[in-house]
């Protein structure tokens, strides 16, 4: 069996993956297909571009506070913000990876929900937002899921106090 066909399916496939919202910028990356930074508004649309083009399963969503760290590589025309959003799509059938990653500002924390694009994202969102206090937008059920609901903060921060809980021990039994 010859893999010319195979060869000129995948590129086709990543010619037609360069056409989802060609606008948004990218950066070449060994892991995954795409590496794409759009801005939180046309976040949602390009995940549903992605959905669209074949891209069946959400394998990742995570927040990352990058507090300390703010010289990390983006393209041109995309500002560095504390926070990001990362989401890793699949498509097994092209057997592709791509991953997109949003820019979210510390003074309004908020993305858009992509649970009616891939219902499996609804605990991997609530878990960005009880760690890292970040809002998705739609979500039908935005509650903590690992803390309990009155505790306070997000841990995950970086500017997140330590603190201490003291270790409570039994009185030591006296000499035998």
């Amino acid at each position: 069996m010859s893999n010319a066909g195979s060869e000129t399916g995948a590129g086709a496939q990543a010619g037609a993956l360069l056409a989802v919202l060609p606008e948004v910028p990218r950066l070449p990356d060994r892991s995954v297909v795409q590496l794409a930074f759009p801005h939180r508004e046309r976040y949602a649309e390009m995940v549903q571009a992605f959905r669209d083009a074949g891209f069946e399963t959400c394998a990742d969503l995570c927040a990352v506070d990058y507090l300390t760290h703010p010289g990390r590589s983006l393209p041109d025309g995309v500002k560095a913000e504390r926070f990001e959003v990362v989401v890793n799509l699949l498509s097994l059938s092209m057997r592709q990876r791509v991953r997109i990653r949003v820019q979210v500002p510390e003074g309004d924390p908020v993305v858009s929900s992509l649970v009616d694009i891939y219902s499996g994202t609804e605990a991997m969102e609530r878990e960005a937002f009880d760690m890292m206090g970040i809002i998705f937008e739609g979500h039908p059920d935005l509650t903590r899921i690992l803390m309990p609901e009155d505790w306070e903060g997000h841990p995950l921060r970086k500017d997140y106090g330590v603190g201490r809980v003291p270790v409570q021990f039994k009185e030591a039994p006296g000499p035998r």
